[in-house]
């Protein structure tokens, strides 16, 4: 059944939304993408005439789709080469959604849809759909074909569990860049000691390469072992100009909320750090330098704009 046009023009309307939520259900802004496509297919072999509400509809079909595939997710990354972290997004991607509330700008960031990855599907549905979108308990039951009761249990479970997160101190450009870069003068220093004051005690640094980059392929713990772990990774070197043809430098952005720092060669984004800020200090790092994680960011940092780099490194 061909799609009319304001049939098409209703699922256009609903496919930021769309993205935005299938984005924080998996953590990947590709997948995110092909999930919506599969939501479009669906639609146009609907039989509309039957579909009362239409943006319901198209959530639930979304949410379903999701939920299947984080299911079998969690099977692949049984077998993934070291530490999986989600696709870092650079700000003004619409794949980030709505962030005018804390929560939903919470719901985005990298620390979070890492913490994310603990839940079972449902809790991670659960706590988006509500965090994120505000959707009513009642809603969400009908979406997930749960009792409204179930629901409210499920979201102060995911929530119980998630609580740790609500340290975040949120960034804006600004506040990101002198973040950036006393984080940056410190780890080129050469000394432990600068990039330990501002590190938390209990700090983790997770780098994901997704065996197509040489990345550390377990956590990092502690203020001391991620100083040393820092150093090593911004000395220079033959071997790191060789794996991305050159000198690289080093920028600083605002991903998924928080400040970063980008490294690039040339016109790619070869490396994404992402610096979880708390009122103590830095208590987290995501490096991410998987490019098949790096794709899209490449292409929104290129369509940018030219960008002044804070230094080059190696």
């Amino acid at each position: 059944m061909s799609l009319r046009t304001y049939e098409a023009d209703l699922f256009e309307s609903s496919r930021g939304r769309l993205e935005a939520i299938a984005y924080r259900l998996l953590g990947s802004a590709g997948d995110a993408e092909d999930a919506v496509q599969d939501t479009y297919l669906r639609w146009h072999a609907a039989d509309r005439e039957l579909i009362e509400t239409p943006e319901a509809w198209l959530t639930k079909v979304l949410t379903n789709l999701c939920l299947n595939q984080l299911t079998s997710a969690r099977v692949r990354r049984e077998t993934y080469v070291g530490q999986w972290l989600p696709e870092p997004v650079l700000a003004g991607d619409p794949m980030l959604g709505p962030a005018d509330t804390a929560e939903q700008r919470e719901s985005v960031s990298l620390a979070m849809l890492t913490l994310m990855e603990r839940l079972s599907p449902n809790e991670r549905a659960v706590y988006v759909l509500r965090e994120a979108f505000g959707y009513p308990h009642r809603d969400i039951a009908e979406i997930l074909d749960l009792t409204e009761a179930n629901c409210q249990q499920i979201h102060r479970r995911a929530k119980q569990h998630l609580t740790a997160e609500r340290a975040r101190t949120e960034v804006d450009a600004d506040a990101a860049r002198k973040a950036v870069e006393e984080f940056l003068a410190a780890a080129l220093s050469g000394d432990t000691e600068p990039l330990i004051r501002l590190l938390t005690a209990d700090a983790v640094s997770v780098a994901d390469g997704g065996a197509k980059v040489q990345a550390r392929r377990t956590p990092v713990i502690g203020a001391l072992g991620i100083a040393r772990y820092l150093r090593g990774l911004f000395r220079p070197g033959a071997a790191k100009r060789a794996a991305v043809g050159g000198s690289a430098a080093v920028h600083s952005a605002v991903v998924n909320g928080g400040p970063a720092l980008l490294i690039t060669a040339g016109e790619r984004v070869v490396g994404v750090m992402c610096l979880h800020t708390t009122p103590d200090g830095v208590g987290a790092l995501h490096i991410q330098v998987n490019p098949d994680k790096l794709e899209r960011f490449t292409g929104r940092w290129a369509a940018a704009g030219a960008h002044l780099p804070l230094t080059e490194i190696w």
